[in-house]
């Protein structure tokens, strides 16, 4: 048996949380479950577990086992076709797995949550293309994204608190975009749209973030404020980062897991992907 799978053994939620029952899912009754709920107590935040997946007829998922750490940077790569976006849309509700378990945290089952409910739990997504609102600023983007009451009333009427306030300060600060307060989105530079986004995640006080090829088309200086910043949020949040940029991924990751056909093909630190004789023939192309 080899390291990895003495890991996993030790991992598996069947077995050191056997005591889960139906009762204990928090989120029953659909009330929205807080990140502050979320049980991370035994380490692992994310339990992927035996997934499958298929797409008429197609395995995107196979058998796909994985455990993410809770304040982990952890980075998939993979080539084309690996499964690297269905695992992102398991995750996220957006996608049911044909097979296995998906739980956040120790009673959370996301299989049956929906992404309202997932994304309310505190797991953020960030798409390759920015999602962001071209037409206003950077605050107005980041108090759009403010986890707040969102029916008509209380938004009609609602007012920044001097606490909302400073939050997006922070925020502002963080992803490098305090001198650019009042300036419009379509405005900012490629890497500082892609910025503001991680941005918005980060309103929403998230526990896991997904951050899909975040420097596809950024230049060599905003690669480089992209891994500190994914750097500075690792720690307080745990970070997915699915990319294709190897030099990106060495400068980021302490793990990296490599994703074949739907399932894990290997997993270390980047040296030894490199070094991985089955990585270096599937996706290193050697």
């Amino acid at each position: 048996m080899s390291l990895l799978d003495d890991v996993r053994e030790t991992m598996r939620r069947d077995q050191v949380f056997d005591f889960v029952s139906e009762q204990r899912y928090p989120f029953q009754g659909r009330r929205p479950v807080r990140p502050e709920e979320v049980d991370i107590s035994h380490g692992p935040i994310l339990y992927l577990e035996n997934i499958s997946v298929s797409f008429d007829g197609f395995k995107a998922l196979n058998d796909l086992t994985l455990y993410i750490n809770s304040g982990e940077l952890r980075c998939i790569i993979g080539p084309n076709g690996a499964g690297k976006t269905t695992m992102m849309d398991v995750i996220t509700g957006k996608t049911r797995p044909d097979e296995g378990t998906a739980y956040f945290g120790q009673t959370m089952d996301l299989t049956r949550m929906t992404e309202y409910e997932i994304a309310t739990a505190g797991i953020g997504r960030k798409f390759q293309k920015p999602t962001i609102f071209p037409q206003h600023t950077v605050f107005q983007n980041l108090e759009l994204a403010m986890r707040t009451d969102k029916n008509v009333w209380p938004s009609l009427f609602a007012t920044l608190t001097c606490e909302q306030e400073t939050r997006i300060e922070e925020v502002q600060n963080i992803i490098g975009l305090s001198d650019h307060t009042h300036v419009e989105a379509e405005s900012l530079s490629h890497g500082q749209k892609q910025w503001l986004e991680i941005g918005m995640l980060l309103m929403q006080d998230p526990l896991l973030l997904l951050v899909d090829e975040p420097v596809a088309g950024m230049t060599h200086q905003e690669m480089d404020k992209t891994a500190e910043l994914l750097n500075r949020l690792a720690g307080k949040h745990s970070v997915v980062v699915v990319e294709h940029d190897m030099d990106f991924v060495r400068s980021i990751a302490n793990t990296v897991t490599v994703l074949h056909e739907g399932h894990v093909l290997a997993e270390g630190d980047m040296d030894e992907m490199q070094s991985h004789p089955r990585v270096r023939e599937v996706y290193l192309g050697e």
